[in-house]
């Protein structure tokens, strides 16, 4: 019996398509389960707000009768338009290792894009920067992160028999803390501040709906990431659903914003303490008791390592010392909490200044994760 994709149109069968990852990775002890009820919103048409400039499809792949990959065909107009290309994505993708069940999900977001006009497929990617990107090709036998998505080995060769070749790879970094601030950072800090005109603030729920802080972090996110792989640039009607959300559930502790004299915002750093462990307690879900795990993580009893969500500074501030401020507030607060190791986010393998600006703290690179496109070859 061969391979059958079915398109998702119910909530039924989005919850299948939600829900197939913890079937096919049960037992795995490095797979992190995303978070249900977001997954569900994302994927809902109705629900998320990147249906404003993209058109996407979810399919579910049967085998024998039985479910077998799962897979997002997604075309993002803004990021086409921004970057010259006419790619449809595809994200999402899980499959058991049988090279037709990825072979007839791959064909199906392909059929997908050429309905729409595109010649060219690229993957793994979200609707935005805001959802997982990459494929892990390194790093199998490391716990995997909140915001980044854990996959089995086979999934690269899979792709690769398809003739997919890398377009971009991401590094990245576990940091063991030392016992205080390095001195090289607490020194250039020192001299960033003597000069006036710059203060580090923390955030309160109160300053945060005051001062429109989610609005003012989403604008900076834009000025500082526009210009990297695939980045789209977001209208900021967009804010409460990808900063408003994180803004609302996260220790502000852990959060840290750099402001200039004029009280503009010109740097920010979005951490959390892991819920790795949390969030496999729970199975991602938060009824009827998957909430405690995450809240105990979260607010009560951290654990000892921490997750680098988001960290940038304003492209005119990146050779002012500015991110001396910002790193040395933000890892003074992680040994006030007892913060004894860290993972990065994923960094672009040629983005040299984010990566050299940890290299205080003597990061090991454990994951390498990796986007790829091809042609699509028409049939």
């Amino acid at each position: 019996m061969g391979v059958e994709i079915k398109k998702v149109c119910s909530r039924r069968e989005l919850r299948k398509f939600v829900l197939f990852g913890e079937k096919l990775y049960r037992g795995n002890p490095y797979y992190v389960p995303a978070i249900v009820f977001d997954e569900m919103n994302t994927l809902d048409h109705r629900k998320n707000p990147a249906a404003e400039f993209s058109d996407f499809e979810l399919y579910l792949a049967y085998k024998d009768g039985k479910l077998a990959g799962r897979v997002a065909a997604i075309i993002n107009y803004k990021a086409n338009a921004t970057w010259k290309h006419n790619e449809v994505r595809f994200g999402w993708i899980d499959f058991i290792d049988d090279p037709q069940v990825c072979e007839a999900l791959i064909r199906a977001v392909e059929q997908f894009g050429e309905a729409h006009g595109m010649s060219e497929i690229a993957g793994p990617l979200g609707f935005t920067d805001f959802d997982p990107e990459g494929l892990l090709i390194e790093g199998f036998d490391q716990l995997g992160t909140m915001p980044i998505r854990y996959n089995h080995p086979y999934y690269k060769d899979r792709l690769e028999e398809l003739g997919f070749e890398k377009d971009a790879d991401w590094y990245e970094f576990r940091f063991t803390l030392p016992d205080a601030v390095p001195e090289k950072i607490s020194r250039v800090a020192g001299i960033v501040r003597s000069r006036g005109g710059y203060r580090v603030r923390q955030l309160s729920r109160k300053m945060i709906k005051r001062e429109d802080y989610a609005h003012k972090l989403f604008k900076l996110m834009g000025e500082t990431y526009k210009d990297l792989y695939e980045y789209t640039v977001l209208p900021m009607n967009l804010a409460d659903k990808y900063i408003g959300f994180y803004l609302s559930i996260l220790d502000l502790r852990y959060i840290s914003v750099v402001e200039n004299d004029r009280g503009e915002l010109i740097a920010f750093g979005i951490t959390m303490p892991s819920i790795a462990r949390a969030l496999q307690k729970s199975r991602g879900r938060l009824l009827p008791f998957g909430w405690w795990p995450l809240v105990h993580d979260l607010f009560i009893k951290h654990s000892d390592g921490a997750e680098l969500m988001l960290i940038g500074v304003h492209p005119d501030y990146r050779n002012s010392g500015v991110n001396a401020l910002l790193m040395e507030d933000i890892f003074k607060k992680f040994l006030q909490m007892g913060v004894k190791w860290a993972d990065s986010n994923a960094q672009l393998e040629d983005n040299l200044p984010i990566q050299n600006q940890f290299e205080v703290f003597r990061p090991v690179r454990n994951k390498i994760r990796r986007s790829y496109k091809k042609k699509i070859q028409s049939r």
